[in-house]
């Protein structure tokens, strides 16, 4: 199963045998704890839960149910990632770590993009300015006219200033180009959705 939450470092580049230089983006990932396995019986769907990282400010109940895979087991996240089926022999406590992964395998990367704070319609959504000749009032980044003469509203969905970002982003088909077993490292190449520190899933394709 091939499924592992970690913290994102940031980029570099690697240089292959053959000279080639490729950007990557440098994971943090694992090791993550097993915390709770939902079957079809049980659950109605088949799923794994697992934790990461360390917290020392968790509630009674998430220590509650973390502490039933691991009393040393204080994850600062949960994730659940659905399974076609349970890989056999897999139970509670058990560590993921990026043995799972290999060089070449293709994995979809799962965070929340940077916040851009609140902005206009030429940022958020690429409008063009207004002209700016003579006689114009001046105001060239304006929405304008938003309404409709039949009928007389806005329509739900119309693009407005509003906040950009900080949304949850996922990229598919990104490659993994390097491994550290020892550090816990895991390489993609190309860019990862959020800012450095920042919670990323992977979740390859089986």
């Amino acid at each position: 199963m091939q499924v592992i939450l970690g913290t994102k470092v940031g980029m570099t580049q690697i240089i292959g045998d053959d000279g080639v230089v490729t950007p990557v983006t440098i994971l943090q990932a694992g090791p993550c704890t097993v915390t709770q396995i939902k079957t079809v019986e049980t659950d109605g769907y088949n799923a794994v839960q697992v934790g990461y990282g360390t917290s020392r400010n968790l509630s009674k109940s998430v220590a509650g149910h973390a502490h039933k895979a691991s009393e040393n087991t204080n994850p600062k996240v949960l994730k659940e990632f659905r399974v076609a089926e349970i890989p056999e022999g897999m139970k509670l406590g058990d560590n993921i770590t990026v043995e799972s992964f290999k060089l070449g395998d293709k994995v979809a990367a799962t965070g929340t993009s940077k916040g851009k704070g609140f902005a206009g319609t030429v940022k958020r959504h690429n409008f063009i300015e207004s002209r700016n000749t003579h006689g114009f009032k001046g105001n060239i980044r304006r929405v304008g006219s938003i309404g409709s003469m039949y009928p007389q509203k806005v329509w739900k969905g119309k693009k407005m200033p509003g906040r950009m970002g900080h949304e949850q982003v996922t990229v598919k088909n990104l490659v993994v180009a390097y491994i550290d077993v020892d550090k816990n490292l895991i390489g993609l190449k190309g860019a990862v959705p959020g800012p450095r520190k920042g919670i990323v899933s992977l979740e390859g394709k089986e």
